[in-house]
């Protein structure tokens, strides 16, 4: 008898449901959707903007989530011009996309909610990777601070840009024991 009301009551959608309920993102009511997918730095790129994305707004805006807006902008490098967009959440920059030849190759992440597939994110402490910095790292040019970028263990494509307080000279890598409280960054995927 509860399976003939039941039936009675979604007969009615059932019939209308096309017209009525086209609006509904039926995806989203599957169970696996229901916490949303996080946006992760894996060795294929950031979430889904790979290597084969064309660096072109709307594609990469396709492969953003919607919290982000995009901004591009030209730089020289080398003495070229080059192109890039920036992703933007709220007032607050969260990944630097570059690229070569018409697709992506490089993307730098600022957003502390994109970890890399491991749990690192920006933020994370030098200690908590390395015991230190020798064959891991090098020092790297920054537009404010002195940065040392290090190699994500395992990883052909990941590495991190860790910064801090340090008042030796520009191009030196800091020591160990001053690297220990720099923290996270910049997550950097490149081609």
């Amino acid at each position: 008898m509860k399976s003939l009301r039941l039936l009675l009551c979604a007969l009615p959608l059932a019939l209308t449901g096309c017209s009525t309920l086209s609006s509904i993102n039926w995806s989203a009511a599957y169970p696996w959707n229901w916490f949303g997918s996080s946006t992760e730095v894996t060795e294929q790129g950031v979430g889904k903007i790979t290597a084969a994305t064309a660096l072109d707004q709307n594609a990469i805006q396709d492969a953003l989530s919607s919290d982000y807006r995009l901004r591009s902008g030209m730089k020289t490098e080398n003495g070229n011009i080059v192109r890039y967009y920036e992703a933007l959440k709220g007032d607050k920059l969260a990944l630097v996309i570059n690229g070569d030849k018409g697709t992506v190759n490089r993307i730098a992440v600022m957003d502390e909610d994109i970890p890399t597939a491991t749990g690192v994110k920006v933020g994370t402490p030098f200690s908590d990777l390395y015991k230190q910095a020798f064959g891991n790292c090098t020092s790297v040019p920054s537009d404010d601070k002195v940065a040392v970028e290090c190699k994500a263990e395992g990883s052909q494509h990941i590495s991190y840009v860790f910064t801090g307080t340090w008042s030796g000279p520009e191009g030196l890598m800091p020591s160990d024991d001053t690297l220990k409280s720099w923290k996270v960054s910049k997550i950097i995927w490149q081609q």
